[in-house]
């Protein structure tokens, strides 16, 4: 016989779900990544109907060139069902997306694709962040402007969007790579890169 849930008396606000162990170490272990310069993480409202414990984190890519302009923004995704999704086959699912303002020239190469995807799959790997069932895909937009629009008169934006079951608790790795892809895609020479300004100052692009 199915046992009847009792209703919580008046006044008495019902418990909160108690966080699993497994997802509380996940937060944890996200708490302990640290940015390079020109890289902002915040924390964003999380879907909440996805799965039963979540969080969502924006990221933006200012221009070390410009303060004012930003080459790339995206948003990291924490899902967590302590019972296991089929789809996911497994508890821990990550999802990313980006969206970044690339060389125009890229828009012909009909590699690029496979290029921008290989960011993601090569970051996870460098990283250690162990994962599988993997997928995504990338898209590449093309633009012209006319008129009086204050922008590039051509310019072309790539967008990445991915999601991944992760394997342990060990998400620093996960966002640490991620942070990577989006660095690459903003056109972020490597950590420890030095580039000049346009006031001829130099600007501190690495960690």
């Amino acid at each position: 016989m199915a046992q009847q849930r009792k209703r919580p008396a008046d006044g008495v606000e019902p418990p909160v779900a108690q966080k699993p162990a497994e997802f509380q170490a996940a937060l944890e272990a996200l708490a302990t990544v640290h940015p390079r310069p020109g890289i902002v993480l915040e924390h964003i409202p999380a879907p909440q109907r996805l799965a039963p414990f979540s969080l969502a984190i924006g990221v933006h890519v200012g221009d070390p060139a410009d303060e004012e302009e930003e080459l790339a923004s995206g948003r990291f995704i924490l899902l967590f069902d302590p019972e296991g999704h089929e789809a996911w086959q497994g508890t821990t699912r990550c999802v990313g997306y980006l969206s970044a303002s690339t060389d125009s020239e890229m828009v012909d190469d009909s590699m690029f694709s496979e290029v921008a995807w290989s960011w993601l799959t090569d970051a996870l790997a460098e990283h250690g962040a162990g994962h599988h069932a993997i997928g995504g895909t990338v898209t590449r937009t093309a633009s012209t402007r006319f008129g009086s629009i204050a922008a590039p008169e051509h310019s072309v934006d790539v967008e990445i969007r991915a999601s991944w079951t992760a394997e342990g608790t060990d998400l620093d790795k996960h966002l640490t790579a991620f942070l990577t892809v989006l660095g690459t895609a903003a056109g972020l020479p490597p950590p420890g890169i030095h580039l000049l300004t346009s006031n001829g100052q130099t600007a501190d692009t690495g960690a």
